[in-house]
């Protein structure tokens, strides 16, 4: 089994944002290995709180153990859509920082056995928890071609997600698909040869990337997550968020434009009569992305965006 390790993207620019030396009560809503939450535990004064959330019980024992000095950070199992009610069951009802740091961590794509890797062999998994009981192997087995189309178009960006969904339920006819290696046989077959040339990764890159989305139920929800993520923000507190792939980043984006644009009245009136005001702004009007330097030594920094909110002050703190 691959340890635990958490490798904090772009970790100088999420300090630079959340500012934990500024004290009070920071949440990680993705704890993972706790490498961001090393970081800020470093920097947060002893009289502020941390509190870390991953559904997945190996981060949460990996984590405790790595941040098992800092007297101050309480870890708690859960999805961060829970944000509220788990903070709200330790008497949390207010943060100063949040940082979301969105889909699959290292160590659950190094670890063969979780099913997440095309790259090995392993039972068909992909679960971030678990314990719950929809794997990959369920999905690719059970799910209309229409589902499969869906999953792999929407989630996956997939253009060739008939053929490759038709490939999958042609095979399952013949025996359930269980492996990671045999699905990314099925997908390579299904994809024309000239387009499999061009790819510089994987071909069934795509196509995993829509499972692990649709098993974890990573977009469905994401934007109400964002808000109550927003809603817990003490003025003058940070949401930071690092995406990995457009699906993430583009709900990110036009929800926190929302926050900081709330406006609905016809753009042509010439004044508001809605009386929807902006209640964040948005601290990085294009999405940082990482530096040479941390692309030279950290290859899944490739992808990643960040992008963050300030909570404004609201009528009733006025």
């Amino acid at each position: 089994m691959s340890a635990f390790h958490h490798i904090p993207i772009m970790a100088a620019e999420v300090m630079a944002l959340l500012r934990p030396e500024r004290g009070g009560i920071f949440v990680d809503g993705t704890l993972g290995g706790g490498g961001h939450a090393a970081l800020i535990l470093e920097r947060l004064p002893a009289s502020g709180r941390y509190y870390g959330i991953d559904r997945d019980a190996e981060a949460i024992a990996a984590a405790s153990k790595r941040l098992a000095d800092f007297e101050n950070f309480t870890a708690l199992r859960g999805n961060f859509f829970d944000m509220s009610t788990l903070l709200g069951g330790v008497g949390v009802t207010g943060a100063d920082g949040i940082l979301l740091d969105l889909g699959v961590s290292s160590y659950q794509i190094d670890a063969p056995e979780r099913g997440f890797s095309y790259k090995e062999d392993a039972p068909l998994d992909m679960r971030m928890d678990a314990s719950q009981a929809l794997c990959a192997a369920d999905v690719v087995n059970t799910y209309s071609f229409e589902a499969l189309c869906h999953i792999l178009r929407d989630y996956g960006e997939e253009r060739f997600a008939a053929r490759i969904a038709d490939a999958i339920i042609k095979a399952r006819e013949d025996k359930p698909i269980a492996r990671t290696a045999q699905l990314a046989d099925i997908v390579s077959g299904a994809i024309p040869a000239k387009a499999r040339r061009a790819e510089k990764q994987h071909p069934a890159r795509r196509t995993f990337q829509g499972l692990r989305i649709e098993v974890n139920g990573e977009l469905e929800g994401l934007e109400q997550a964002l808000q109550a993520a927003h809603d817990l923000l003490n003025t003058g507190g940070v949401l930071a968020v690092i995406t990995f792939h457009s699906l993430e980043d583009r709900i990110v984006k036009h929800t926190f434009k929302r926050f900081e644009d709330p406006c609905i009245c016809d753009k042509k009136a010439p004044i508001c009569t809605c009386g929807r005001k902006p209640t964040a702004k948005v601290l990085t009007r294009k999405p940082i992305t990482a530096g040479d330097a941390e692309l030279s030594e950290n290859a899944r920094a490739h992808s990643a965006k960040l992008r963050a909110i300030e909570k404004l002050p609201q009528l009733a703190d006025a």
